[in-house]
């Protein structure tokens, strides 16, 4: 009896969690529908809420978005609109700060998040795993006679929070892991293992 309620544990709580997460993302996106007039809303013609309609409405609005940003154009909108924000000085900061942090991430330039190292946290003797965000300014290297790195220590089972350190790059080791499969290792709290690799882990020159 004890098996058979633990292989039913296994097959059912991977699926609720995943029908949780995806009720909660299209629950998100379905928040769209608020932008359009009462009247035009399906639920006033169709008598009834249908979940996912939003989430088609927040694709499209991101699709012709992305069709208007390219073009000459809609580049030139962007920058008056972009202009105006600016002269607001509350907005201006929030906006451009989570530009610069959407730009380094989607735009797929740069090392942000592009590698998984193993840094010594939170003590001497131990390991954790970290995401390389960058390198730190000139104003903080100088305070270092060694070469730093910035990194960001996520939290399990939610990566989302997190620590984020300057570190001494000969102090790092680098991992040959994907980011994705970082993530779900650290989700499952070292359930999930990464898969092998020929190639052992890398380390930075100086180790």
């Amino acid at each position: 009896m004890k098996r058979y309620f633990i292989t039913g544990l296994l097959v059912l709580v991977p699926l609720f969690i995943t029908l949780w997460v995806l009720k909660a993302l299209i629950g998100l996106m379905d928040q769209s529908l608020l932008l359009l007039p009462a009247d035009w809303r399906p639920e006033k013609y169709l008598g009834f809420y249908i979940p996912g309609l939003g989430t088609i409405l927040t694709l499209l609005i991101v699709l012709i978005t992305g069709v208007i940003a390219t073009n000459f154009f809609g580049r030139r909108i962007i920058l008056f609109w972009e202009s105006l924000l600016a002269r607001v000085p509350v907005v201006k900061s929030i906006y451009y700060s989570v530009k610069q942090v959407s730009d380094t991430l989607f735009s797929g330039s740069g090392d942000a998040f592009r590698k998984v190292l193993l840094v010594r946290y939170p003590h001497p003797e131990a390991w954790a795993v970290a995401f390389q965000t960058g390198t730190p300014s000139r104003e903080i290297a100088q305070h270092s006679d060694e070469e730093l790195v910035s990194v960001f220590i996520p939290t399990a089972p939610s990566p989302v929070n997190g620590f984020f350190f300057f570190v001494k790059k000969r102090d790092t080791v680098e991992l040959d892991i994907s980011v994705d499969a970082a993530l779900k290792y650290i989700v499952s709290m070292g359930v999930v293992v990464p898969p092998e690799k020929a190639d052992r882990a890398a380390t930075y020159a100086g180790d």
